[in-house]
């Protein structure tokens, strides 16, 4: 995969990845981009997935939960991995072992706005100490030979964008890409993303740049593109909501028309493909709570679908909340 002078290579080969133009990446989100989803975001169009968001701390990288997001059993390269953490050292440690494990890129999460994260002063909370920021990426760079990319907001508060700041030193760090959310931290989701900080920051560094936030359509991603000049976009929400919207932004970029619409039977056959997929990757038990959290954005927009949430939310065995799905869909069609 290529954007700009960025290049990544397949594991043991060196031989360049197939160009994925144009760049639309899934973002990584915790509770929602695992393998399964992953995997659907890719088949649909993502030039890129990321995993959740995995801790550095050396106690917790062998859990049950770190192991569950660290599964990439039978994902296509490039397997990129975020990490989360405050301290440079355990950073550099989290990396090599995600190197170790099959990680093609280490992502550094300095974005997430969740005050579980921030009260211990990482995610996007970190973006207020530009030396430890430095070190964290200084370490991590160099403690492995694979591409290490970042991802931020644009500050932390309205009156404190240091986006520009952190990206010299991302790039000063030797990071290979940067993506940018539209907000501050304090912004949390929030009002509207904005892409002024986006611009000015592509027009600085010479590191690719990654546009982020509030693009759910094909026209808004061309607008976000053309108006950053960003080397690619990002995708969150809106892939949770529709996950064949990296097929339409693809077409769309590429030739200036929409693909049609998804049957509803195409949709029945992606929503429920996902369900499946989650049930074999988490179990029964564990996946069907799973499920709810992708049932909720996908089917709520559909007619019927908020009335239909509220009964399906109750359900706790996997093949009652699939036949339900399955007839819920099958009643639209």
């Amino acid at each position: 995969m290529k954007i700009g002078s960025w290049q990544f290579y397949a594991p043991q080969t060196s031989k360049p990845l197939p160009s994925a133009m144009p760049p639309v990446f899934l973002a990584p989100m915790a509770g929602i981009s695992d393998r399964p989803f992953r995997q659907l975001c890719r088949q649909l169009g993502a030039a890129q997935v990321t995993s959740e968001m995995v801790t550095s701390k050396p106690e917790l990288l062998n859990s049950l939960k770190t192991r569950t997001r660290l599964d990439h059993k039978g994902e296509a390269a490039p397997i990129a991995v975020q990490i989360l953490g405050t301290e440079a050292q355990q950073m550099a440690q989290a990396a090599q072992f995600n190197v170790q494990n099959g990680a093609d890129i280490i992502d550094i999460n300095m974005g997430c706005p969740a005050k579980k994260v921030c009260h211990v002063s990482a995610g996007s909370a970190l973006l207020k100490n530009e030396s430890l920021v430095g070190d964290i990426l200084s370490s991590v760079v160099q403690s492995v030979s694979v591409p290490v990319t970042l991802k931020i907001r644009t500050g932390w508060d309205k009156n404190n964008k240091n986006a520009l700041s952190i990206a010299r030193i991302a790039e000063a760090s030797g990071i290979q890409a940067l993506t940018i959310h539209g907000r501050t931290r304090a912004c949390a989701y929030r009002g509207e993303a904005e892409y002024d900080t986006i611009k000015a920051v592509k027009q600085q560094v010479s590191i690719p740049i990654i546009a982020n936030g509030d693009i759910n359509s094909a026209e808004k991603a061309r607008y976000v593109l053309e108006y950053t000049g960003a080397d690619a976009i990002m995708i969150g929400r809106a892939a949770v909501q529709s996950p064949w919207i990296f097929a339409d932004i693809n077409h769309f970029l590429a030739t200036g028309q929409h693909l049609p619409e998804p049957s509803l039977a195409a949709k029945s056959k992606i929503i429920l493909g996902l369900l499946d997929d989650l049930y074999s990757f988490y179990g029964k038990s564990h996946g069907v709570r799973i499920a709810r959290k992708h049932l909720a954005s996908i089917i709520k927009p559909l007619p019927g679908g908020a009335q239909f949430w509220k009964k399906i939310n109750q359900i706790d065995n996997a093949h009652q909340q699939f036949i339900m799905t399955e007839f819920f869909l099958k009643d639209r069609s």
